[in-house]
C-alpha cells in the first residue's frame, strides 16, 4: 500500500512498516489438506450446530488431523461456521399440534378467551373474562368478578354452550394459570373442544380478543369509575349488548356482529364448500353482505 499510494521504494516501505523485505517476496502456499479440512469442518458444523471452533478442533485432533487451534479458528471463520443464535423455545399449542394457526370459517368454530383487570372506587380488584367468537366477532361473555379461577372459567363456558346450544371446536387462549389448569383441560376433553394455546408473550397470536379488550378498555374501563362489583357487572353487560347489536365492524362490512351472524346463516350453511361468500376474517368477503 505504501509503495502504491506514496510511491516509496520497497526498502523504505518495509523500514516504515517494520517488516523484513522477505515478507514481500514470499508466496503463501495453501496446505494440501486445506480443502479436505474445510469440508470436514462443514460436516462437523452440520452434525453439531451448537459447537464452536474449539470443540471442532478437539474433534479433529481426535480424528488424527495435525493442526493448531489458530488454523482451525481461521478456517472456521472463513467458512462462516458461526454458532446460530439460540431460539426461544416454543410452548405447546394445545391440540392444534401441527403448529398451524387456526382460522375460523364459521360461527362457533373458534372461541377466544382472555382476561383483563381493573378496580372499583375503593381500590379492590376486578377481574374480567372476555369470550369472543372469532368468526362473527360477537362478544359472547364479559364475566366480571373479584377473582376468576379455572372453575369459574369452565362454568362460564358451560353457560355459553347451554345458551347457544353449540360447543366450539377450539378454544384459543394464552398459557395463563386459569387457562392451563386441569379443570379446563378436563372440560375440553368432556365437551369435545380442542385447545389452541398461543405462545407466551405473543398476544398478537390472539388478535380478535385482544382487539375486543382494547375496545373494552377504551370505551368502558378508562371512562367508568365503578362504585361496586354489581355496578361494574351491570355497565359491562349493557355495553356488551350494545356492542353486539349496534357496533359496526369494519371487517364485517360495517355490520354489527349479531347482524353479520344472522346474514351469514341466511346465505350460508355449515355444509361443504360454504356456498355463502362470507368469511369474517377476510374483511373484503364480508362486505358483500351489505347488498
Amino acid at each position: 500500500m505504501l509503495c502504491d499510494r506514496l510511491g516509496v521504494s520497497e526498502r523504505r516501505a518495509c523500514q516504515i512498516a517494520g517488516q523484513h523485505r522477505s515478507t514481500q517476496r514470499h508466496e503463501p502456499e495453501r496446505a494440501p489438506d486445506d480443502q479436505a479440512l474445510r469440508a470436514r469442518l462443514r460436516e462437523i458444523s452440520a452434525e453439531k450446530p451448537r459447537w464452536g471452533y474449539r470443540r471442532a478442533h478437539a474433534r479433529l485432533i481426535e480424528e488424527g488431523w495435525s493442526l493448531n487451534r489458530k488454523r482451525t479458528q481461521r478456517l472456521w471463520r472463513a467458512e462462516a461456521l458461526r454458532v446460530p443464535a439460540r431460539k426461544r423455545k416454543r410452548r405447546r399449542l394445545g391440540d392444534n399440534s401441527d403448529g398451524k394457526r387456526l382460522r375460523a370459517g364459521r360461527p362457533d368454530q373458534v372461541w377466544a378467551l382472555d382476561f383483563q383487570s381493573d378496580e372499583t372506587a375503593d381500590g379492590r380488584a376486578l377481574r374480567l373474562l372476555n369470550v369472543v367468537d372469532e368468526f362473527t366477532r360477537e362478544a359472547l361473555a364479559t364475566e366480571c368478578a373479584r377473582s376468576i379461577t379455572a372453575q369459574d372459567t369452565v362454568a362460564c363456558l358451560d353457560r355459553l354452550i347451554a345458551q347457544r346450544k353449540m360447543t366450539p371446536e377450539h378454544i384459543r387462549c394464552d398459557n395463563g394459570p386459569e387457562l392451563t389448569a386441569n379443570a379446563l383441560r378436563d372440560w375440553c376433553q368432556l365437551s369435545g373442544a380442542a385447545t389452541a394455546y398461543i405462545e407466551p408473550g405473543s398476544p398478537w397470536q390472539n388478535p380478535y380478543v385482544e382487539s375486543f379488550n382494547a375496545r373494552v378498555r377504551d370505551e368502558v374501563l378508562d371512562l367508568e369509575l365503578f362504585g361496586s362489583l354489581a355496578e361494574a357487572r351491570l355497565i359491562l353487560n349493557d355495553w356488551r349488548t350494545d356492542y353486539n347489536t349496534g357496533h359496526p365492524h369494519s371487517a364485517l362490512g360495517m355490520l354489527s356482529p349479531v347482524r353479520f351472524a344472522a346474514r351469514w346463516r341466511e346465505k350460508g350453511t355449515f355444509n361443504e364448500a360454504r356456498d355463502a361468500p362470507l368469511r369474517s376474517p377476510s374483511g373484503l368477503a364480508a362486505r358483500g353482505v351489505e347488498g
